[in-house]
């Protein structure tokens, strides 16, 4: 048995088996195919299909590398859209819906329509009130002219009153002379009849008739005096008046004030106008642009505060990819570059390319942005979001935003 297994010394010289040995293999010599070590100095065919497997397997590994080597891809990507909210611009009550979840619509479109009555109303009170600062403006405005003219007027009055009031002061004063001057003659004839009356040389009548010329002159010349005065009060007060009426600009100028003091506010009840025709018109509600409507929040009945969400529009003709690759990844991309799109919801492949790169990396934008200040710092790689477009004459009305999508971008 310690011989079993062993080639005979003369088959390991020629390597060669007996006809009797390849007929009837003795079980103790055993078969030397299997306990030769160099099988494939006899078998060539199986040498040479080992190699061509491995250059095969090599060639094979060669393409993967050169393939995977010139691309970037990632499954953090998802397909987005302009989804337009459509806010209440004004409160009110909703009367009618006119469309349904899911609905497309184009720009211009009503989407709900509110009760209009108070705006109505607060309209046709701001047009009443914009008629009222209408004809006052116009009598501002009016007033300016006549203003200037009645001053004017009064100015000149108000001299002429001057002049008038001083020529009848220097009549005044030149009566007060002449009595003045009667009364000293008076008053020395009285002088000379108290001496003519006191030797008997006239009579009694005679005297007294010239006691009551004294007195009278007397009083002619109190009077004259008081006109004098009253005169000098005249010509003051006519000066008073002149002064007074020396301001026409400034009144002119107040009057021109009042005038644009009521044109403001022919232009602000305008304003009021037109905010209260806006108010009325916003209150039907209109699609700003084309798209579905999608998360309608809004029901018959519903009072809705100003700015409230109703609806939103989707606007499903303009659709792109938002990939989030790791910034180690965003060597070699640049914008243009081919993209191969795999939606996951179909498994279709869309064409498409890179659009742009995002401004900051998406923890920038969030709620809670790292704070790597604090000294715990941990290094994590952070992602960049890529913009992708679809290429034109695709179908993408099977897409919708927020799916999963594969892009796998050709950096070559």
């Amino acid at each position: 048995m310690a011989e079993r297994g062993r080639v005979p010394e003369e088959l390991d010289q020629n390597r060669t088996m007996p006809a009797d040995l390849e007929a009837n293999p003795s079980p103790d010599q055993g078969m030397w195919p299997q306990d030769d070590p160099r099988p494939f100095r006899k078998r060539a065919a199986a040498k040479w299909l080992l190699a061509a497997v491995m250059l095969a397997v090599a060639i094979v590994a060669f393409f993967v590398w050169h393939h995977y080597s010139v691309r970037e891809s990632t499954d953090d990507a998802q397909l987005d859209a302009h989804i337009v909210p459509v806010n209440a611009r004004v409160a009110g009550t909703v009367l009618r819906i006119m469309v349904e979840d899911n609905q497309s619509v184009k720009a211009g479109d009503v989407l709900v329509e509110l009760d209009p009555k108070d705006y109505q109303i607060a309209l046709q009170r701001a047009q009443a009130d914009l008629a009222d600062a209408e004809a006052n403006a116009i009598a501002a405005r009016t007033g300016i002219p006549l203003a200037s003219t009645t001053t004017s007027t009064q100015l000149q009055s108000a001299e002429a009153g001057v002049a008038a009031s001083q020529r009848e002061a220097e009549a005044a004063r030149a009566r007060s002379r002449e009595a003045q001057a009667n009364y000293t003659k008076v008053e020395a004839d009285l002088t000379r009849a108290k001496q003519l009356i006191a030797k008997d040389e006239i009579s009694r009548q005679q005297y007294d008739a010239v006691v009551a010329a004294e007195q009278a002159a007397s009083a002619t010349v109190q009077s004259a005096q008081a006109m004098v005065a009253m005169s000098t009060s005249r010509i003051s007060q006519a000066r008073a008046q002149a002064e007074g009426a020396r301001t026409v600009p400034q009144q002119v100028q107040i009057s021109r004030a009042r005038s644009a003091a009521a044109a403001a506010a022919v232009d602000r009840f305008r304003s009021a106008v037109e905010q209260a025709r806006l108010n009325l018109q916003y209150s039907v509600v209109r699609a700003a642009v084309s798209g579905t409507v999608s998360k309608r929040n809004v029901e018959p009945g519903q009072v809705v505060q100003q700015g409230q969400a109703l609806v939103s529009l989707v606007d499903l003709d303009d659709i792109w990819v938002t990939a989030n690759l790791k910034e180690t990844q965003l060597k070699n991309l640049r914008p243009g570059q081919e993209v191969e799109i795999k939606v996951d919801a179909y498994g279709k492949t869309y064409k498409g390319q890179v659009d742009s790169f995002g401004a900051a990396t998406g923890a920038r934008f969030s709620m809670l942005p790292p704070e790597n200040a604090t000294g715990n710092y941990v290094k994590v790689v952070q992602r960049i979001p890529v913009k992708i477009v679809f290429k034109k004459g695709q179908d993408l009305s099977l897409l919708r935003p927020g799916m999963s999508v594969q892009p796998v971008i050709s950096t070559k």
